[in-house]
């Protein structure tokens, strides 16, 4: 498949690395559009096998995907000069527009995904949201499949969008605020800063693997295996509740919708 990717900013950037180093794109095959050569310069001496252009027109002519990786409020300037028809397929990256939108720049009857990373794409472990319109089965498959080699990816219902960017894209913010909090308690007890970081987020790696890798967990199964009766974890856990740690996330969430 040739893959055009308009735009090299931090989102396109991001992308354009992960397909060029992944398995399930040939780098060759890709192509990537800027109006300034700054970005492209430094994405080609990642990634010498990439193609770089200045011209919009030129990277979609004859490309299978097309990836928009533009400001929301750049996406109509850019997508109607292309005049993207079926059988292409287009990924926006968009947040914020909708189907509805994106139709009135493109064939309407084209395939259309909407594709929401989080900024863990940079490092191949993004959780992507995936929502489809008038792709078949074989369509979405590949498009998933595209993502999942930079993270892992989920097909979800367009209404569900803001919902779960508030879990994935906003959520990476709450998680690190709790690195950050957990290193300055890490710091006053007499940790390095740095080594306080690395002790916390291989610990929230390793959470993290405990329910992506185990269907069958649960965030509660794993609290009872290490919160012993009359021991210091059952305390602190106890702590956070009467705090309002729960109430406090689930209000963050709801508030970022």
């Amino acid at each position: 498949m040739k893959t055009a990717i308009i735009g090299a900013g931090n989102m396109g950037g991001a992308i354009a690395r992960g397909l060029a180093h992944g398995n399930y794109i040939d780098a060759g095959r890709i192509t990537v559009s800027n109006p300034s050569n700054e970005k492209l310069e430094k994405l080609k001496l990642e990634c010498p096998a990439i193609r770089t252009t200045n011209d919009n027109k030129e990277a979609a002519a004859d490309a299978d995907i097309v990836i928009i990786a533009v400001k929301p409020h750049k996406v109509a300037e850019v997508l109607t000069p292309l005049h993207l028809r079926h059988p292409q397929i287009l990924i926006s990256v968009a947040a914020g527009l909708t189907f509805e939108d994106l139709a009135h720049y493109v064939d309407p009857e084209m395939p259309i995904f909407r594709v929401i990373p989080n900024t863990a794409i940079s490092e191949s472990t993004s959780m992507t949201l995936v929502a489809a319109r008038n792709a078949s089965d074989k369509q979405i498959e590949t498009i998933l499949n595209l993502f999942n080699d930079m993270g892992l990816s989920m097909l979800i219902d367009e209404k569900l969008f803001a919902a779960a960017t508030s879990l994935t894209s906003c959520g990476i913010a709450y998680l690190l605020k709790y690195v950050q909090a957990a290193m300055q308690a890490g710091t006053e007890l007499g940790i390095k800063p740095k080594d306080a970081m690395k002790m916390v987020a291989q610990t929230m790696k390793g959470a993290a693997q405990l329910l992506l890798n185990n269907e069958d967990t649960h965030p509660a199964l794993e609290i009872e295996k290490v919160t012993t009766p009359g021991g210091i974890t059952i305390k602190g856990v106890n702590s956070l509740e009467h705090d309002g740690f729960t109430s406090a996330i689930i209000k963050a969430l709801k508030a970022s919708m």
